[in-house]
């Protein structure tokens, strides 16, 4: 487990408890909008489908499975890491029970789906920002990497993978989906910055845009 980090520990859970909360109302006004959703939310609505589980449910079971593939990677996780997979799926639960569905117009609709992709980048500035850890995702995307293979491939065969997966299971894809694939890196890149604790651990950088 990586070493909790000793400077700025008030800011850093400060943000990155609001930042995975955000998260998971992103993804829930993306899940309302039915417009597409991110490739891991697509896959992980497709399970939800499939199981009968709810949506957030299934983010928690995920993430958690997803860390079992940490250990033979030897991908040392955080505080971050374990409250990633704990808020997130449990905000979307919650959320998803106080919007309506259907969740309006289309207007309305395409308003929570760019607002939820906003949210999204906002909460990933802030989460990864306070160096407490990767997602589960990013550490199997980076614990790969780290085999030998190009980072941008790995993410590309991942993301590729679970969309295809979450698809055919009856996953939402969309405009939303393209949308989030063109739009998330600049907010990241953006709102990053503005909330990165000093000496926070460079590992956490690629997370956000993994979703």
């Amino acid at each position: 487990m990586l070493p909790l980090p000793r400077t700025h520990i008030p800011r850093r859970f400060a943000q990155l408890l609001p930042g995975l909360a955000l998260f998971g109302v992103g993804i829930a006004l993306m899940v309302r909008a039915q417009l597409g959703l991110s490739p891991w939310q697509v896959f992980h609505q497709g399970l939800s489908q499939l199981t009968n589980l709810a949506i957030g449910t299934i983010v928690i079971i995920t993430g958690g499975v997803v860390l079992l593939a940490w250990f033979p990677l030897r991908e040392r996780f955080g505080l971050g890491t374990i409250l990633n997979v704990a808020i997130i799926g449990n905000v979307l639960n919650v959320t998803l029970r106080i919007l309506p569905e259907p969740l309006g117009s289309v207007p309305v609709r395409w308003t929570a789906m760019l607002g939820g992709i906003v949210l999204i980048g906002i909460g990933s500035g802030l989460y990864i920002g306070a160096g407490m850890g990767p997602g589960p995702q990013d550490g199997l995307m980076t614990g790969i990497a780290r085999r030998g293979l190009h980072i941008g491939a790995v993410r590309a065969g991942l993301e590729i993978s679970v969309l295809v997966a979450g698809w055919f299971l009856g996953g939402t894809v969309g405009i939303g989906t393209v949308a989030f694939a063109v739009l998330i890196g600049p907010l990241v890149a953006l709102f990053l910055p503005k909330f990165t604790v000093s000496t926070a651990d460079p590992t956490t950088i690629p997370a956000a845009v993994t979703r």
